[in-house]
């Protein structure tokens, strides 16, 4: 519910301090009694009162009278700039739920929110003082659409993400630390990314050195992004020197997902292309994911017989919210394997191409050239050669997010390579290496950072370089 002017005195407080008329307050429920109802007062607050009259409420709550008002200031405004009008930094989706600019996810931008609850005399007392908006909103439950601008409806994915109910990342993932790390001769068939180091041993310094940057990605994201990480690691007698790259043989799937084409909670097992990479499948982490009770297991990891291959959301890039899977056909990605996986995940679409690298090899991994989060995606239109195909790819995207294009030369640096997360706040956050954060124009990083709250990255040069894989490889979700 977004409240309207209900008074002239209202109208003409708001209008003579820059606010717009008709956006006085959103609340944080229906017609809940105890929900907060978000204000800006008539006159610019310098911080929290110890109370508020019912008639400084009345100025801006109406003939409502909310148990609970929610103060928002402009934390570092200069004195003399025009405090925002509330409709620009907020709107009700309804249910709770709220669109939010993503400009306040800019530190200079940052809003506070002072709480106040009404006591039995009317008068409302300061509950709570100078919180984080966004971190306000996950507290209350609200689930929060990030838009470059509230006054348009574009892109759409967002909103479609609250309305339905869906996500497209998560606030869980598994990982696999790198403790038997090395190059893998048999990967290294057909990944060009790829280059040539020590096999991994005993008292290998290529195994330590990949550690050591691993353990900054983790700290990056479980500590300043606040994502839950499972965490595993591998020995040298598993023979698996690539485990780190966990999200090529499973991905898991709510009910609801693919505009509400999953219709149960699932997890799959996918068909792996070389052998050391098909031992991935540990029985101990098989048997932790079985356990979180999906209702749905879709075993495709038996196609490995047939010697065709789809190797989880390696091949598959996936825009959970819309029900489209892209695909890069390649030796990895068998496009009947990829309709097989549509149609029982119930997606709507699968958009298929072939996609080439700087060096004229086909790109191994569809996650290597593209990348979707919630309201931007990250694709190499130009390493897709067919204009068909590539106009194809394009207009599907479009359709529904705001494209970061790249270049064959910005994908050797993995800048395809990003996942978006789900932050500590509830909100997107897009993870990628240093590597790849700089290989991005500066404009390319303003439209990615104006769909997401943070930009999370970490130097993992080794990983990328021997490898051939950077941070979107090294992250399953847990959904």
């Amino acid at each position: 519910l977004i409240r309207g002017d209900t008074t002239a005195a209202a109208s003409a407080l708001l209008n003579t301090r820059g606010y717009a008329a008709g956006s006085l307050g959103v609340s944080l429920g229906m017609d809940a009694p105890e929900a907060a109802l978000l204000v800006r007062m008539p006159e610019r607050t310098w911080g929290a009162s110890s109370e508020l009259t019912g008639a400084n409420v009345r100025a801006v709550a109406g003939d409502l009278e909310p148990k609970r008002v929610a103060v928002l200031r402009d934390a570092f405004g200069s004195f003399d700039e025009p405090v925002r009008p509330l409709h620009e930094v907020i709107k009700s989706l309804g249910f709770g739920h709220v669109a939010v600019a993503s400009k306040i996810t800019e530190h200079h931008a940052r809003i506070v929110v002072d709480e106040y609850e009404r006591n039995p005399q009317g008068v409302y007392k300061l509950k709570s003082a100078s919180a984080d908006l966004l971190s306000f909103l996950h507290n209350k439950g609200s689930r929060v659409a990030l838009m470059p601008n509230l006054s348009a409806e574009h892109p759409i994915t967002p909103l479609t993400a609250i309305r339905k109910g869906v996500k497209q990342s998560s606030n869980e993932i598994l990982m696999v630390a790198p403790t038997a790390f090395g190059f893998n001769e048999q990967a290294a068939q057909d990944n060009s990314f790829m280059h040539k180091a020590s096999k991994p041993g005993e008292g290998s310094e290529l195994t330590r050195q990949v550690l050591k940057e691993y353990a900054g990605l983790h700290h990056q994201l479980t500590e300043v992004a606040g994502v839950k990480v499972t965490l595993y690691e591998h020995d040298l007698a598993h023979g698996t020197p690539d485990a780190c790259f966990p999200n090529n043989w499973f991905s898991t799937h709510p009910v609801g997902e693919a505009s509400g084409g999953t219709t149960q909670s699932t997890l799959v097992f996918y068909p792996m292309k070389h052998p050391n990479r098909q031992a991935e499948r540990r029985q101990d982490m098989i048997g932790v994911l079985k356990g979180r009770g999906y209702n749905n297991i879709v075993d495709m990891s038996v196609h490995e017989s047939d010697n065709k291959f789809l190797e989880g959301t390696g091949s598959l890039v996936i825009d959970r919210v819309n029900g489209v899977a892209y695909v890069a056909l390649s030796e990895r990605a068998d496009e009947r394997l990829a309709q097989e996986w549509v149609q029982k995940l119930g997606y709507k679409e699968l958009v298929t191409f072939r996609s080439t690298d700087l060096r004229g090899k086909g790109v191994y991994h569809t996650n290597v050239m593209m990348g979707i989060g919630t309201g931007v995606a990250i694709v190499c239109a130009e390493s897709v050669q067919d204009l068909k195909e590539r106009n194809r790819l394009l207009c599907a995207l479009k359709k529904t997010h705001e494209v970061v294009e790249v270049s064959l030369a910005q994908i050797d640096a993995l800048c395809g390579n990003v996942l978006e997360v789900e932050d500590g706040k509830g909100l997107p956050a897009m993870a990628m290496s240093t590597q790849a954060y700089n290989a991005f124009t500066e404009e390319q990083r303003k439209v990615i950072r104006r769909n997401v709250n943070s930009i999370v990255h970490a130097p993992i040069d080794t990983l990328e370089r021997v490898g051939g894989g950077g941070v979107r490889c090294t992250l399953a979700e847990l959904f």
